[in-house]
């Protein structure tokens, strides 16, 4: 029985609670197949729309009700753990009844480490919440906030994404994934945290959740990680004439395309680094780029794009 850590995007999981109950529904008919089929699995998932919404909700609050304050970005991630979590957890748990299948499943609020010192806490890229006037962004950069125009659609604040170092909560994931129970965990990419004594602090920050999930994949031994997005496989020229499917890499060849810029910054290039550090991490490991509804295939050989060790 193979053990799998299969990172669900926050995209795929739609815009309104409406929307995101019907897509959880999708995704556990997909992911219990995998269990039905012999397999342990555990699920990570972004949060990009949802957290954004999160910390919309609470920037318009703030304007109307001086009550109401701007939520710090850690916290609207592990808000986003929560609600996502439940709609998740509820739709798998049915699925697995339908199914005659006896496995509990939990949600579990995660906080993911990082490195306070790690460079991109000095050179903040990842956009986050709502469009500012250039006057507005002026006050909020004197507040301390970085902000850039993105596409002539407005100012947006920027913030880190540093890279995970440990997820705290391992020994929890492990001892109930021992327990046989189906875990979801690192939420979001995980709540970034920094160690302070003998305490964690919250940071201003967004981890990429294909990273976070490479990273519980390599804490938990996984022998599968598996990242669900758009497309059935990871193309070179992707959207071109000369468009290549690819079924597998080494190590070395993504690395290799890496380096020549053929996977696009926001989208394909951090999944592809996260499957090589995953993939990388101990011999016999690999890693799975597919869509969700071709997982099962792709498990089998028959799709997606496999990295592994040559």
């Amino acid at each position: 029985m193979s053990k799998i850590v299969l990172a669900l995007g926050g995209n795929a999981l739609g815009d309104t609670l409406e929307e995101q109950v019907a897509a959880t529904k999708v995704a556990a008919a997909a992911i219990v197949q995998l269990i039905a089929d012999g397999h342990n699995v555990i699920v990570a998932h972004g949060n990009g729309p949802q957290v954004g919404m999160i910390s919309l909700a609470f920037e318009a609050g703030s304007k109307a009700e001086p009550k109401v304050f701007k939520m710090p970005l850690y916290a609207c991630t592990a808000m986003s753990q929560g609600y996502i979590g439940f709609d998740l957890q509820n739709s798998l748990r049915e699925e697995l009844i339908s199914k005659g299948i006896n496995k509990p499943v939990c949600s579990i609020v995660t906080q993911v480490r990082v490195d306070d010192s790690d460079p991109a806490f000095s050179n903040p890229t990842k956009p986050i919440g709502g469009f500012y006037s250039e006057e507005e962004a002026r006050q909020l950069e004197a507040q301390g906030l970085t902000m850039v125009e993105d596409s002539g659609r407005g100012y947006r604040q920027v913030v880190a994404s540093p890279k995970p170092i440990d997820i705290v909560e391992k020994d929890s994931i492990n001892a109930m994934i021992a327990a046989n129970h189906l875990v979801i965990a690192c939420g979001g990419g995980g709540i970034p945290v920094v160690a302070q004594g003998n305490g964690l602090k919250g940071v201003p920050a967004v981890i990429d959740k294909d990273f976070a999930a490479a990273k519980l994949a390599e804490i938990i031994d996984a022998d599968y990680f598996i990242i669900l997005t758009a497309v059935e496989k990871v193309a070179l020229n992707f959207g071109k004439p000369d468009e290549k499917l690819l079924d597998s890499l080494s190590i070395e060849q993504a690395r290799q395309y890496i380096g020549e810029g053929h996977f696009a910054k926001g989208s394909m290039l951090p999944k592809v680094e996260a499957a090589v550090n995953f993939a990388s991490s101990k011999p016999g490991r690999k890693a799975l780029i597919t869509m969700l509804h071709k997982a099962k295939d792709g498990i089998d050989g028959k799709t997606g794009t496999v990295i592994i060790q040559e």
